[in-house]
């Protein structure tokens, strides 16, 4: 009789613009590779092609996309991508890492948008078919400091990172309230602190869960 394969485990990246989302995800990945786990590191927007189409438009779009519809344009790459990636990798028992999910709405286009954050997450949560992560690691930053990081890397922003102070504030105070509403799922970090040390510490949640 085969064995069932080991449950599925599927950890999100959320934080700000900056704070160092896709180093930890790249270590956390090369860990878990060492321990011998299937791992499928993707990323919302995006992680398939109907979700790069989409990324596009929402991050790139010359002109202006109405809040509404640039939570929807969300919520339909988020759609795409949990039903034909994520949800399947899960199944076969392997480790998700991704860099933002529903989180990133609420934050984004809840506080940042001012649009109604319940809202927002009731129709992330539709199109996920429910899915929430396991283990939601926040890397929290000052705005002024994530903004130095972003302006040393000497590239184009996007059409959130080029929001204005007020904006990032909000999203900031939106990601530690939904942290501080779901204590059991959120681990929240000083993304201040030497990579190495968030990594760690990082590895301790996520072996508790294998």
């Amino acid at each position: 009789m085969t064995a069932p394969a080991a449950r599925g485990v599927f950890v999100t990246f959320e934080g700000g613009d900056g704070v160092g989302k896709t180093t930890q995800a790249r270590l956390l990945e090369e860990w878990l590779s060492g321990r011998g786990r299937t791992v499928v590191r993707t990323r919302e927007p995006g992680g398939t092609e109907v979700g790069d189409l989409i990324r596009d438009i929402v991050l790139h779009h010359r002109g202006e996309v109405a809040p509404r519809a640039e939570a929807l344009l969300y919520a339909a790459d988020r759609a795409h991508h949990i039903a034909t990636l994520v949800r399947p990798a899960l199944e076969r028992g392997d480790v998700v890492i991704q860099d933002r999910y529903l989180d990133s709405s609420v934050a984004y286009q809840g506080a940042g948008r001012v649009l109604d954050g319940g809202q927002v997450r009731e129709l992330s949560l539709w199109a996920a078919e429910g899915l929430l992560p396991d283990l939601t690691v926040l890397l929290d930053l000052d705005p002024a400091a994530a903004r130095a990081r972003l302006d040393a890397d000497d590239k184009p922003f996007d059409r959130l990172e080029a929001e204005r102070d007020d904006f990032h504030a909000r999203v900031r105070a939106g990601f530690l309230a939904l942290a501080e509403a779901e204590p059991g799922r959120f681990l929240v970090l000083d993304a201040a602190q030497p990579v190495d040390d968030i990594a760690a510490a990082i590895r301790d949640r996520v072996a508790a869960l294998l």
